[in-house]
């Protein structure tokens, strides 16, 4: 019997909704609301770093207290402009979907807030009393491509040398992270995701047509957390003791950052 392929296009509903709800909130914002309400929506919604700064005594600010918290996960779903939504969407199809395939729905949903919750902390802590808003999903893409690195080049994985089979591929068991830093092709992956993002942070690179700037910081902030956080989320069980088809170290382990602002944005 011939093993069926696995389609080129098969992404999870929980990725669609995403990317729906940010287009959707999108386009609330350009064709919906006024200047003036749009405005109210970005101080309600988007993360501040200023309102967590006593010294700047800001008061009256839409949302209150329960907005200084919502706002760490509800910023990844506004977007600056077209460009930063496309973008954004197009890097969330690959690796949301293989993460949400691994995970599950409601793993997946704890892992993405998770994240933009990381890299909206990670902006606060460089950033702390600003008043530019940041917005953006590319905080939880940060985390969610880190997810990926650390089951995506296992034998039998979607990026392994020998891969299996369509469903299979998204369950083997992962790299201890410790494992994992040390496979050649994870660390060429991190060295070219924290170098483009070091270029990002110096200014050499920017968004085509966008004449915001990017909080790489976020990014950074995200990715560590998918990281480090992935086995806390991963419902892959490996098998214990060493692989017996002398496999290379995929047991899993007991290790457990475009934000984009008017401003600066990833």
């Amino acid at each position: 019997m011939t093993k069926r392929s696995e389609p080129i296009f098969n992404v999870p509903a929980v990725v669609v909704a995403i990317i729906a709800a940010c287009v959707f909130v999108h386009l609330v914002r350009t064709f919906l609301l006024t200047p003036e309400e749009d405005f109210d929506f970005l101080v309600t919604f988007a993360f501040i770093p200023a309102r967590y700064d006593s010294a700047l005594a800001l008061e009256g600010l839409p949302g209150g207290w329960a907005a200084d918290a919502w706002t760490f996960v509800t910023y990844a779903f506004i977007h600056g402009d077209f460009t930063h939504l496309a973008v954004n969407s197009v890097w969330l199809l690959p690796f949301g979907a293989a993460v949400a395939r691994r995970f599950g729905t409601a793993r997946f949903l704890a892992f993405f807030a998770a994240t933009a919750i990381a890299g909206a902390g990670a902006h606060l802590v460089t950033h702390f009393g600003a008043v530019e808003p940041v917005i953006g999903a590319s905080a939880s893409i940060s985390g969610l491509m880190a997810a990926s690195t650390r089951f995506a080049f296992q034998r039998g994985a979607p990026l392994g040398l020998i891969r299996g089979g369509a469903e299979e591929a998204y369950r083997v068991p992962a790299a201890p992270l410790r494992v994992a830093l040390r496979d050649v092709r994870i660390l060429v992956f991190l060295g070219a995701w924290f170098g483009l993002n070091l270029l990002f942070g110096l200014g050499s690179l920017a968004i085509a047509g966008a004449g915001q700037t990017v909080a790489w910081q976020a990014h950074i902030g995200g990715f560590l957390a998918g990281l480090v956080l992935f086995a806390l989320f991963d419902p892959v069980i490996a098998p214990s003791g060493p692989d017996p088809a002398g496999g290379d170290g995929n047991a899993l382990g007991d290790e457990p950052a475009e934000e984009r602002s008017p401003s600066a944005h990833p």
